[in-house]
């Protein structure tokens, strides 16, 4: 481990210890600026046991800490590790976590690009599929990853929630015959639908009162759900919504390099849908849309950028795609 984050995590651990009963948490401002909050400790360590439960960890299990320490995330590893008597395992955070280890920790948490990167070599490959739980957050989980993950032996889950709820709040299994696109709440958690189809949260455990979010959402019978976009994601090109999600999910099989929608201004039609790109524009562009996507879901412009916006944590930061995608 590299001194500078031995010396973050000391500093977490002093926080953590001190009389206070709050720390410091930072957002990750994947849809907006950044954003400084204080948590309650008690809390934290109510999410970690509620974890913990739920993957059947135990004491002295390992557990591998591969994120910053900046996010929720990051601190939330720690918190189990101390919550659980769990044994932590710490590497600086990268985007191959598991390069230089010989043996594979019973769970880790990481997000989307660490575990693509590490399905890329053989070594990290198989160290991957022995961890016997791995939780992935902080990021959409592609369909192509997705279909990789389904190879693997052991347990993959990808998570749901935010800071606000102090990491996630529930999980969906993603490999092996319980795989699902359905979140199953965490004890204690209830959920339901606000007027406008958008996921309401109630962890009285985790964070005080009902949380309104931006994400929509179906609620099956099981109090399941699943999450169809973001309504601020939600464009309405002439009198037509359409989820920019929907959109970039289709056009993934077609386009090999990182890419996302967004929006601009337009005077004829309200807002029109681009196409944000890294590297060199396709050819036959057009053919694409012809063949991925319905009239009106297709980009009405395209924007190449030498390297796609994304957020510390590894998700595509939004606002400035569309910053980008209204300069050029």
């Amino acid at each position: 481990m590299k001194e500078d984050f031995k010396q973050e995590l000391e500093a977490f651990l002093e926080e953590w210890f001190n009389e206070e009963a709050t720390l410091l948490v930072h957002t990750s401002g994947s849809t907006g600026t950044p954003k400084e909050m204080r948590v309650e400790k008690e809390r934290m360590k109510a999410s970690a046991g509620l974890t913990c439960s739920f993957l059947g960890l135990r004491a002295g299990d390992s557990a591998l800490l591969c994120m910053p320490l900046k996010y929720i995330a990051g601190k939330m590893v720690v918190v189990r590790a101390l919550v659980a008597d769990l044994d932590l395992w710490t590497v600086e955070p990268s985007g191959h976590p598991l390069k230089g280890l010989t043996e594979a920790p019973v769970f880790a948490a990481m997000i989307p690009m660490q575990v693509y990167n590490s399905l890329q070599v053989a070594e990290e490959k198989s160290l991957l599929q022995q961890i016997q739980s791995l939780i992935i957050g902080g990021g959409a989980i592609d369909a192509r990853l997705a279909a990789e993950l389904q190879e693997l032996p052991n347990e993959v889950w990808s998570t749901y929630g935010m800071t606000e709820t102090l990491s996630h709040i529930a999980l969906r299994r993603l490999n092996g015959p319980e795989a699902s696109e359905w979140y199953t709440p965490l004890e204690g958690v209830e959920v339901r639908l606000s007027e406008e189809g958008t996921l309401i949260i109630q962890a009285p455990r985790v964070c005080e009162g009902e949380l309104q979010t931006n994400d929509l959402a179906e609620i099956n019978s099981c109090n399941q759900f699943r999450i169809l976009g973001r309504k601020d994601n939600t464009v309405n090109c002439g009198g037509v919504k359409i989820q920019i999600e929907e959109v970039e999910q289709a056009l993934k099989n077609y386009l090999t390099q990182p890419f996302v929608i967004t929006s601009v201004p337009d005077v004829k039609f309200g807002e029109k849908i681009v196409l944000l790109i890294e590297g060199e524009l396709p050819a036959q562009l057009d053919a694409i849309y012809e063949q991925a996507l319905p009239a009106y879901w297709r980009p009405k412009s395209t924007v190449g950028v030498r390297r796609m916006p994304l957020t510390e944590t590894g998700k595509p930061d939004r606002a400035a795609a569309k910053r980008l995608a209204q300069t050029s």
